[in-house]
Formats: structure tokens, C-alpha cells, sequence
């Protein structure tokens, strides 16, 4: 049974360690009038230290006169740690303004029904999704079906994903949850989570990704850009991907959770980066525990901005009709 188009966050298969670029989110969100009409990469100011820090810290002081007329100031209050009730609020104000600054937010696997979001999430493992979607079209031309993919012969299959690294493993997995799906599921994908765990290569991670995206069931799907930002604005400290999970789950209604997916890998790629994050052109600074980290300097922060917040193409071959950047070129095309 076919399925119309559906857009998807997506990760690789839980198998496989993460790559540095491959992540996900839902498209589906009402957007707001306001955030349609927020320009993409707006020009933001030198926020100052003391205005990245003003949700954590909070201080007094005390000013006296001595004899001879001289003022003096003294701090008389330390660092005082966050409240969770701040921390909620702080975090939503985050996903608010997330909202507005990417409100085309999308995932970044081309596909265009549940099996193709299956596969595609399975490859994007240790590459990015750009090398996933240059590669895929050749793959659901030759296997445009579970029952086709279980027929495959692997030494074929292997050379078509090959440039998605770790071909052997993810050729395995790619047809075993096809023979799977064949044999056990009518040749379709199931929609329960206790079903999709039950495919070969395909974990609880995996599995929110196919139901938040194929489904419209809402998850929280935790790459490792999601996992850091998270990280980095203390929302949790935690490092297990199930227990992030648990975390942020609590601290959003779940409407929000596929599309704080989105927003999140959105920012995480585009400006607060792994290595180097873009603190001076980044609109959520006020609001961030960890500013300072990266660049502060307007100028040299833009300089750091990428795909269409940096002017460059994105990660899809065939992007949304919303989408505000280039499409990405097809394999060898550049």
C-alpha cells in the first residue's frame, strides 16, 4: 500500500555509531504568522556575558561612601544555580525562538513513504544525510519495495550504498528488516513501536523516528547534535540517549517534541556547532549557559554559519517547497 510523502527526522540505525552530520525532525507544526515572516539568518548584537548569563546568575551588591566621599561597590551574592521551574521556562523560551528563527524546519533525508524514511535512516549511520540522499535514488530505483530489497543479491546491493560507508553491516541489516517486513508484516511497516524493534538493525531510536515522521506519532529523537545542544543549555546532563530522551520529554508537552527535534538539529548544524559555535551571530545567546564557548565576535561568528544561514546548499536533493537554500547537488555532480 502506498503512502503520500511525509517528511521525517531521521538518525542512523542504532547498530552503528552516529556520524557528525546525520540527524532529524518532523515538518507538521502550525506555524505561527510571526514566524513565516522571520528572515532566515537575521543580524543579531554582541550579546554581552552578563546577558548570556542572566538565567543562571543572579547578583546584588553593595555600595558604600567612605569618609573622604569614595564610592566603593562590592558583590555580596554568589552564583546562585538555576531553579527547574527557570529552567522549563528558559528551555521553552529556547523552542520559541527556535520556532521563529527556522520555521521551515525540515528533515533532511529525501524520501517519500515509511520504507524509504526506514532505509534512509538506517544508512544515514556514520555518514551525513547528504551522502544518504545522493545515494538512495539509485538504491529505491533497483529495490523500490520490501520484497524487492529481501531479493536483493548483497554483493549488488553493497556497491549501490557504498559510498555511505559501512556497507556490509548496513546491506545485512537493510535486508534482513526487508525479509522481515515480507514475511511477518504484509510487505508494510508497522506503526507500533513493540513491531519496529523487532526488524533487524532497527532500535528504539530508529523506531521513534519512523512513528514521529511515517506516523504523526510524537518523538524526541536524540542524535548527536541534539544530545549536545541539549547538553550545553542545561536541559540535562545526561549522556545515555534513552535518559536524554526521558529528560526532555518532561519538559515539553508532546505536541512539540518531533518538531523540538527539528529546530534543535536544525541550530546545532547551522550555528552552534560541535567544535566552534557561532555565539556572536546566534539570536538565542541571552538565553545560554554556555555562551563564550565559540566565537563572540559578530563578524568572524557569520563567517562560521552554514547551508542556508551561510548562504551554501543544504542536504537534500529535493528540499521542501518552504526551504530558503539551494538543493543539494547529486552524487558527483559537485
Amino acid at each position: 500500500m502506498s503512502r503520500s510523502p511525509v517528511r521525517a527526522q531521521a538518525k542512523g540505525a542504532d547498530g552503528v555509531s552516529e556520524g557528525r552530520d546525520s540527524a532529524v525532525g518532523e515538518q507538521g507544526a502550525i506555524r505561527s504568522e510571526k514566524a513565516t515572516k522571520r528572515p532566515i539568518g537575521r543580524p543579531v548584537g554582541k550579546p554581552t556575558a552578563k546577558a548570556a548569563a542572566k538565567t543562571t546568575v543572579k547578583a546584588t551588591s553593595k555600595t558604600t561612601v567612605s569618609a573622604a566621599g569614595k564610592t566603593t561597590v562590592k558583590a555580596t551574592s554568589k552564583t546562585k544555580p538555576e531553579s527547574r521551574l527557570a529552567m522549563v521556562r528558559r528551555a521553552r523560551k529556547i523552542n520559541r525562538e527556535l520556532a521563529e528563527l527556522y520555521p521551515y524546519a525540515h528533515p533532511e533525508l529525501d524520501f517519500r513513504n515509511p520504507f524509504e524514511l526506514l532505509v534512509a535512516t538506517v544508512l544515514s549511520a556514520q555518514t551525513t544525510d547528504l551522502r544518504v540522499n545522493q545515494t538512495t535514488p539509485a538504491l529505491f530505483a533497483a529495490y523500490p519495495t520490501p520484497e524487492d530489497m529481501a531479493a536483493a543479491v548483497p554483493e549488488e546491493m553493497e556497491e549501490l550504498i557504498r559510498p555511505t560507508g559501512f556497507f556490509r553491516a548496513k546491506t545485512k541489516s537493510l535486508i534482513g528488516l526487508s525479509v522481515a517486513l515480507r514475511d511477518n508484516f504484509g510487505g508494510e511497516v508497522p506503526g507500533r513501536l513493540a513491531d519496529l524493534v523487532t526488524l533487524p538493525g532497527v532500535g528504539r531510536k530508529t523506531a521513534n523516528v519512523v512513528l514521529g515522521n511515517a506516523f504523526g506519532v510524537p518523538g524526541i529523537t536524540v542524535d548527536t547534535h541534539f544530545g549536545r545542544l541539549v547538553r550545553r543549555w542545561k536541559w540535562t546532563e545526561q549522556e545515555n540517549p534513552e535518559k536524554v530522551e526521558a529528560e526532555i520529554a518532561t519538559i515539553f508537552p508532546r505536541s512539540e517534541w518531533t518538531m523540538l527535534s527539528h529546530r534543535v538539529v536544525f541550530h546545532g548544524r547551522r550555528i552552534c556547532h560541535a567544535r566552534k559555535p557561532a555565539c556572536g551571530a546566534c539570536p538565542i545567546a541571552p538565553l545560554c549557559p554556555a555562551y563564550g564557548e565559540g566565537e563572540t565576535d559578530p563578524e568572524k561568528a557569520r563567517k562560521l554559519l552554514k547551508y542556508e544561514m551561510g548562504g551554501q546548499p543544504g542536504q537534500r536533493l529535493s528540499p521542501p517547497a518552504d526551504y530558503p537554500g539551494k538543493p543539494a547537488p547529486a552524487l558527483g555532480a559537485g
